[in-house]
């Protein structure tokens, strides 16, 4: 950290805040986002959403007695600032670094980092648990929820407001407007909060009001109570309606501006001393102080590297021709797809960026839909497009998926309706860690009856999966691939229909079988290369399909060999190797089967490749797992 900082070298703890003069912390607030784009600029991770709650945050520890007091930072990634200010500062450095602190608040990490996180619209749940459990407890802990960039859209935050107004409990919720998440706000709520804070007439009156209540504090709870009834009543008559906060029982304040820090702690302080759930309604810019972020908040949402003083993104590629990013073909196919089938729509909760879906988006705006952060509605809204003769593609992180798992159940299997689930990220996704892998897909939706599940080895095989899953006849079809690039530069081929449940074979061999799903089969593929040149046989196949599994394939595989290899990035327990084990002892075979995959434990962040080493299905561990099971055979036959 250079000389140019003047205070926050000296920041150690929220302690540290307690006697600083508003001057200060302003100057406090420059350094610390100064310090983020400075870092972030070269270890990258989520940038806008931190910048723009510099202030509130600091506000937010002046005022309360952090840690025993709880910050609950709603997804996490806006947490920067939090965790520079609670002892972090000279390791942030290691921010989503392998063995470096975690990108989001992580219980494990840190004191002050009051509950995990990493999906979205938790906060307020958690927050008011939390609360309930001083008050029975007897302690007087003050408790925060800090929800904002879009997860106010999810429906577990309604939840949570619904039982939290009825409860009463000593609960403060700071909604940190900005009106995005990655992409522009959308939806009802979106607009309902823009009505508020374009509301001119209103909010010069509520500044008035808070002043005047200010005037009243040595009146007692009384006359703040008085004056809070008539700021009410002012909300009521301008903005000609009641207000939502207020209907669930929440008193509301707001909107106030979130860069005022000195506001902020006067705010904050009023609040401290009001009993019960209340709402503070905050303005924040994304990207706020930095003018790059702030004219490109979709981009430096998580920019990657870039430079710092000009704001220009650092390229990674090569001049070679490189493939494209999974997502990108997904993009690209599904408009090719819509272009010949009217009855396709694509569906997205709140990841259109990050999907590719904001393509045809652009294409297509009437049949392409971001419903917010709401994976559940996300599943039951294509669920009832698709009983009405549409073809849903509907597009979510393998990781957010699992918020939708009842719904993928009850209202798409159930009914057999044709609804194509695209999820992306999955298998072991890298920095972002264990709350973002998508481990979980092939084994949780392995178990649901009347769907189909592949995964693609290469683009290729992507734009296949998804032309055979938009065809008549077809029922729900789930298609997982990875994060990132892919392994064709050639990828834009013709369409051809993938027969459902049918194999490819990649290798013919004698000495053992290596049976994979999805893009680790290319590592495999490698692995079984280097075997050949050894003298080993091997025979490899691209499953492509978990369920239905290609029962001619395993029969003959059975038959044949004694060991199978099987490689999946995905969790073992239940998994693509376990659906294998299962048929072949389902159906009288006695074969070893040797399952390589992310072990039954939540692995860290780190790179992808790192990280297939440590749970030991990266290429090297593929070569030597099978070449120690043929070492084995032969020794078996010498004795």
């Amino acid at each position: 950290m250079g000389s140019d900082y003047r205070i926050l070298p000296h920041v150690n703890s929220p302690n540290d805040l307690k006697g600083m003069k508003p001057e200060q912390l302003v100057e406090l607030s420059e350094e610390l986002r100064r310090f983020i784009v400075e870092v972030v600029s070269t270890n990258p991770g989520h940038l806008g959403a931190s910048l723009g709650v510099v202030e509130l945050t600091v506000a937010l520890h002046h005022v309360f007695n952090t840690p025993d007091d709880k910050l609950i930072w709603d997804v996490g990634h806006q947490a920067y600032a939090h965790k520079i200010l609670t002892g972090r500062r000279d390791v942030f450095n290691t921010n989503r670094r392998y063995k470096g602190i975690s990108g989001f608040p992580k219980r494990s990490e840190s004191p002050y980092d009051a509950f995990g996180v990493g999906h979205a619209s938790t906060s307020i749940s958690a927050a008011l648990g939390m609360a309930v459990a001083s008050e029975l407890k007897h302690e007087s802990h003050q408790v925060v929820a800090i929800i904002g960039d879009g997860a106010l859209t999810g429906g577990l935050a309604f939840e949570g407001l619904n039982n939290g107004g009825s409860l009463k409990s000593n609960l403060l919720v700071i909604l940190n407007d900005n009106h995005i998440s990655i992409d522009p706000g959308v939806g009802a709520l979106n607009e309902y909060l823009l009505d508020i804070t374009t509301s001119k007439t209103y909010n010069r009156i509520k500044k008035d009001v808070w002043d005047l209540l200010g005037r009243f504090d040595s009146l007692g709870p009384k006359a703040r109570s008085a004056i809070q009834k008539l700021d009410n009543a002012i909300k009521t008559a301008l903005l000609r309606q009641s207000n939502l906060f207020e209907s669930l029982g929440f008193r509301y304040f707001g909107p106030v501006d979130g860069h005022d820090v000195a506001y902020l702690i006067r705010i904050l302080n009023d609040l401290k001393d009001i009993p019960g759930p209340k709402l503070l309604h905050c303005i924040t810019v994304k990207g706020k102080g930095y003018t790059p972020a702030e004219q490109n908040q979709t981009i430096f949402h998580a920019p990657g590297k870039f430079n710092k003083d000009t704001g220009e993104r650092i390229s990674l590629l090569t001049s070679k021709p490189a493939p494209p990013r999974y997502q990108d073909v997904f993009g690209e196919t599904l408009v090719e797809l819509a272009q010949s089938n009217d009855r396709i729509v694509g569906i997205t909760p709140a990841m259109a960026t990050g999907c590719s879906m904001n393509i045809m988006m652009e294409k297509m705006p009437e049949r392409t839909f971001d419903v917010g952060i709401a994976e559940q509605h996300a599943v039951t809204f294509a669920a009832g497009m698709a009983s009405d003769g549409l073809i849903p593609f509907c597009n979510i992180y393998s990781s957010f998926m699992q918020r939708a798992f009842d719904q993928v159940i009850h209202d798409v299997a159930l009914q057999n309706l044709h609804v194509v689930f695209c999820l992306d990220r999955a298998g072991l996704v890298g920095d972002d860690g264990p709350t973002h892998h998508g481990a979980f897909d092939l084994a949780y939706l392995r178990l649901i009856p009347n769907i189909t599940i592949a995964a693609p080895m290469n683009e290729e095989e992507l734009r296949n999966m998804m032309f055979t899953a938009q065809l008549d006849g077809q029922g729900t079809f789930s298609i997982r691939y990875p994060r990132g690039n892919g392994v064709m530069v050639d990828w834009r081929k013709s369409f051809t229909e993938i027969p459902i449940g049918k194999a490819r074979i990649l290798r013919e061999g004698s000495d053992i079988a290596i049976l994979t799903i999805g893009h680790v089969g290319n590592l495999a593929a490698t692995a079984a290369g280097k075997l050949e040149a050894e003298g080993i046989s091997v025979f490899h196949a691209d499953m492509r399909f978990v369920k239905p599994l290609d029962a001619d394939l395993l029969r003959s595989v059975a038959k044949r060999f004694t060991t199978v290899v099987t490689v999946e990035d995905g969790c073992l327990p239940g998994g693509f190797g376990s659906g294998v084990t299962e048929w072949l002892n389902d159906n009288g075979y006695n074969v070893r089967v040797v399952r390589l995959g992310i072990p039954d434990e939540f692995i860290e962040q780190g790179p992808p490749q790192q990280l297939y080493a440590e749970c030991g299905f990266d290429t090297e561990n593929i070569y030597q797992t099978a070449k120690k099971y043929v070492q084995k055979k032969v020794k078996m036959r010498v004795g």
